[in-house]
């Protein structure tokens, strides 16, 4: 369940009525605004609903000087929503016509804050990719997959995504920074380390980096998917945050490692898994946004963002395409 206040001018109370009508969410009161809001309402929403009750005020209210629309989740209720059979089976099936859970606005806010360049972001991303380098270096899967828990590598990913699907410009920008300065950072970090200590090119942890298979685009696949899965459904992101830094992580930090021993044959296979990783998580998590329904409020947006769908779509395509071609290439020489 949701929680949403609404602030507006007083003209606009018997129009926002109207919709509260329309979407006859689970309870709603009004009552005079505070500070400079003339009108308030309080509006508790059933889990999965909320979304077009949303759009309407916001398409009434965008044009007025003084509004704003606060959601929030709500852990609990009392007394508890009561539902008459009739009631029930209508729910049922809203919740089967309903493809996406979280709102537009609470996917966008999340990855947004999660794809932020900020010190923190890039503390743990130098700090992941130095604890990767010592496990893939001393063949230590323990300590591999501690790297992968607190690399950040999964925000940019979904921003990246969601702002195709959204056909959103700015965020698509914003995560294509984020994400390239992380991936620059870990790689130059990790290659820092080969200056300090020796390269274990025997390591069979590093070594598997460079092997690209079917399954390795599989994982991707998988990765961006459940990403997406996770942040469109409310489901924790902690551990699919592990599986994009599978993907992400160990292929760009091996490269580094490969470069700085002198095997550049094996730094260019574990490059092009990582390409192959990061157009696979992207191409999935993107898709997944569409089959839920994730699309922006009016028309004219959503035709820019079908645009966009196609577009990005096609681009990847195209450059998962390439990427297998040079793996195919890569594997027939090593081999």
């Amino acid at each position: 369940m949701r929680f949403i206040k609404a602030n507006f001018p007083t003209d606009k109370a018997d129009a926002v009525i109207e919709i509260l009508n329309a979407a006859k969410p689970v309870d709603w009161s009004m009552d005079s605004g505070y500070g400079r809001y003339e009108k308030a309402v309080e509006i508790v929403v059933a889990k999965g609903q909320g979304q077009q009750l949303i759009d309407d005020l916001q398409a009434l209210l965008s044009a007025s000087p003084n509004w704003r629309v606060v959601v929030m989740p709500i852990e609990a209720t009392l007394p508890r929503p009561e539902e008459t059979e009739t009631e029930a089976k209508d729910d049922e099936e809203k919740k089967a016509k309903a493809k996406t859970v979280s709102l537009r606005e609470e996917l966008y806010q999340k990855v947004s804050n999660d794809c932020n360049l900020n010190w923190d972001f890039i503390i743990l991303t130098v700090l992941s990719s130095i604890v990767a380098a010592i496990g893939l270096n001393g063949d230590s899967v323990a300590i591999v997959i501690a790297a992968m828990v607190i690399a950040p590598l999964l925000g940019p990913i979904l921003a990246f995504a969601l702002a195709a699907a959204l056909g959103d410009l700015s965020l698509m920008k914003k995560a294509t920074k984020t994400a390239l300065t992380g991936l620059l950072i870990g790689f130059v970090f990790a290659y820092s380390l080969t200056f300090f200590m020796p390269i274990n090119i025997e390591s069979s942890e590093l070594v598997s980096r460079t092997v690209i298979g079917p399954e390795i685009v599989a994982l991707a696949l998988a990765s961006g998917a459940a990403a997406a899965l996770s942040l469109s459904t409310g489901i924790s992101s902690a551990l699919v945050g592990v599986m994009v830094a599978v993907a992400l992580l160990p292929p760009s930090v091996a490269s580094a490692l490969f470069l700085g021993a002198g095997k550049h044959d094996a730094a260019a296979g574990a490059a092009i898994l990582l390409g192959l990783n990061v157009v696979c998580a992207i191409l999935s998590a993107q898709l997944i946004f569409v089959y839920k329904g994730v699309r922006p409020r009016t028309w004219s947006s959503q035709v820019k963002a079908s645009r966009s769908v196609k577009i990005n779509a096609a681009v990847w395509v195209g450059l998962l395409v390439a990427l297998v071609v040079l793996a195919y290439e890569f594997n027939t020489k090593i081999g």
